[in-house]
Parts: C-alpha cells; structure tokens; sequence
C-alpha cells in the first residue's frame, strides 16, 4: 500500500543527526540556534524563537497581543483541532469562520461574515494555500499565520520574483510529523517587525523544557538543506497527477498567482462520495485519505450550518500520495489510480 504520508528525512540523514549528538546535549543548545539562523535566512525574519510545540507557538504569540478575557479570536473551520484548545486555555473565545471554496482557506469575507468582537485572526495556510492575508489584515485586528504547511511557496514566489509576504504579526512554522518541514515535533515562532520582535525576544527567556531539543533541530536542519530539491520533485509527481485528473470530473483548488503553490499534498475535490474513492484506490494499492480529518470541523459537525463551504469540503475532500521520496513505479501507480477514479 502506497500511504499519503511517509517519513520526509532518510534514514541515512536521521543515522547522521543521531551519530552527531551523540558527544553533544539532546535538550536546547547549540543546533537549535543554529536552526533558528537558518530559518531566519530563509523567511527573511530577523525574530524568531524555537519551541517544543506549536500549540506552545500559538499561545505564546496569542499571550503576547494581550487580548482581554473573554475576547475573540477568528480561526478557520478547516484549522487543526489543537487552536481551539490553546484559545479556550487562554480564556478568550474561539470565532469558527468559513472559508473560500477556490482554496479551502479563511478570507477577509469569512471573517467580517462572522465578526463577533473579534481581536485577533489565526490564519492557517490550508494544504499549503497562501491566503489573502493582506485582505485579512485590512480588518484592523492583529493577524498570526501559520505557514506550517505552506513552506517553500513564499520561496518559490521570490524565485519567480514575484512579490509575496506575511502579514502577520506573528508566524508560525510548525515541525511536526505532517508539516512541509518535519523534525518530529516541535514549532519556529516568527516576529514581523522590530517592535514585536523585542517582545519575541523577552517572551523567549523560558524554561528549558519549552525550547526546541537539539535531537529535533537537527532533523529540521537537514529539512532546509533538502528543501529545494524536496520541492521540485514534489513539482514534477505533481504535474503528472494534474494530468492524470483532468480525465476526472474531480475539481482542484487554485492557487494564487503571486504564490505559487509548494504542492504540499495533491487535494482533488470529489464529485463521487469518500467512500467510494477510498474504497476504489485501497483496491489499486493506493491509499487516498480524507484532507480535513483531524480539523476543527471534523471534531464539531454541528458547526456546519455555521460554516457550509467548510462542512462540504471536509467531507468530499481526498487527499492522494505526493511526497519527495516517492518511488516512480508509485508516481505512474497513483497517477493511474487518480485518472480512472470512480
């Protein structure tokens, strides 16, 4: 069975990670600083910390725009369960907005439709889809993003040179297994400007336990070394599946023009029920999982008259196998999977 997720790092990088610490300290130190100088490079940030969790991220930068209790904050239906947790620790009040259909991502629309004495927006980038977070941050409330999944489009805008950039006046980047840089676990916290990034910095001086171990940094530095290769051989499986689906009756979701997308994940929006799909590929031996499972709306179905466009993708939205250590004979495999779908 070809799975929609596997491990990103090879086993020979992961021996060499292992074999480098093992004279050197597994807790925060050294490599993780040094990750921090890599990622700060890469984004073009001049703040940022590590930290164990990005449900820690999303605190920490929530915390840090002093929202009063009881107050807002706007997430999208299609965000990881684990926001509306970190909100309600914080006693302020998740608003569930729907999303935009063409991306399956939160817009300016969506959150003034659900407006409710909101301060705050958490834009996650869905599937690797860079919103309009310029759009959302004309509103007049602060705005975090999460660019956990999106990594690598922001670079790929600036090597077309096109003009692109967070909006946020935090950012985080997930590590975790699933995200588009994975070090098992853990989060890259991200200040916009100098102000918020003095705050960043003083926020920063917390407890070892809360920083990011070196074992994992290491893993997440390996990640930016490969990025770029990872990155294109995502953009030719890609380009072979989106042929094979313009065969199907199956819709896709669009990416900006000004983002190009990082082709995390290969997302086709059903015609034909879930099931049925799933059923159809596991026979092929191939495995086409749900794209939202494990989101706010997928843990809360009453919240679908709330959020329709939401509730709808969630459930016809399949997700096929695309990752940079995917075999050509499992290329052709899936692609052919993709281009018969019932």
């Amino acid at each position: 069975m070809v799975p929609v997720y596997a491990p990103t790092v090879r086993r020979r990088e992961m021996d060499a990670v292992l074999t480098a610490l093992v004279e050197d300290k597994v807790g925060p130190g050294e490599r993780s600083e040094f990750l921090i100088q890599t990622a700060k490079e890469y984004l073009g940030f001049d703040s940022c910390i590590s930290l164990r969790s990005p449900v820690t991220a999303l605190a920490l930068s929530l915390k840090l725009l002093n929202i009063e209790e009881g107050k807002g904050v706007a997430v999208s239906a299609l965000s990881p369960l684990y926001y509306l947790q970190a909100i309600q620790d914080l006693r302020l009040r998740p608003v569930v907005c729907d999303v935009d259909e063409s991306q399956a991502c939160i817009s300016k629309e969506t959150v003034l439709s659900a407006l409710d004495d909101v301060r705050a927006v958490v834009v996650h980038h869905t599937l690797g889809f860079a919103p309009e977070s310029a759009a959302i941050a004309e509103i007049g409330v602060p705005v975090i993003e999460d660019c956990s999944l999106s990594c690598g489009t922001f670079w790929d805008a600036a090597e077309s040179g096109a003009s692109c950039a967070f909006q946020g006046i935090f950012v985080i980047l997930g590590l975790e297994e699933r995200d588009m840089i994975t070090a098992g676990g853990g989060a890259l916290l991200f200040a916009v400007n100098r102000r918020d990034g003095i705050a960043l910095k003083n926020a920063g001086r917390l407890p070892p336990e809360y920083g990011l171990p070196d074992m994992n940094a290491a893993m997440a530095i390996a990640q930016f070394r490969e990025l770029a290769k990872n990155l294109k051989k995502r953009k030719e499986i890609a380009q072979v599946y989106t042929q094979a689906s313009l065969r199907t009756r199956h819709k896709r979701f669009i990416a900006r023009d000004d983002a190009p997308y990082n082709n995390y994940a290969f997302p086709l929006i059903l015609e034909t029920g879930m099931k049925d799909v799933k059923a159809y590929a596991r026979k092929k031996g191939i495995e086409a999982a749900n794209a939202f499972s494990g989101t706010i709306i997928d843990s809360n179905p009453s919240l679908a008259e709330r959020c329709p466009v939401s509730a709808s993708l969630s459930l016809r939205t399949a997700l096929f196998p695309l990752y940079p250590r995917l075999a050509n004979a499992d290329v052709e495999k899936t692609a052919k999977v993709i281009g018969t779908l019932p």
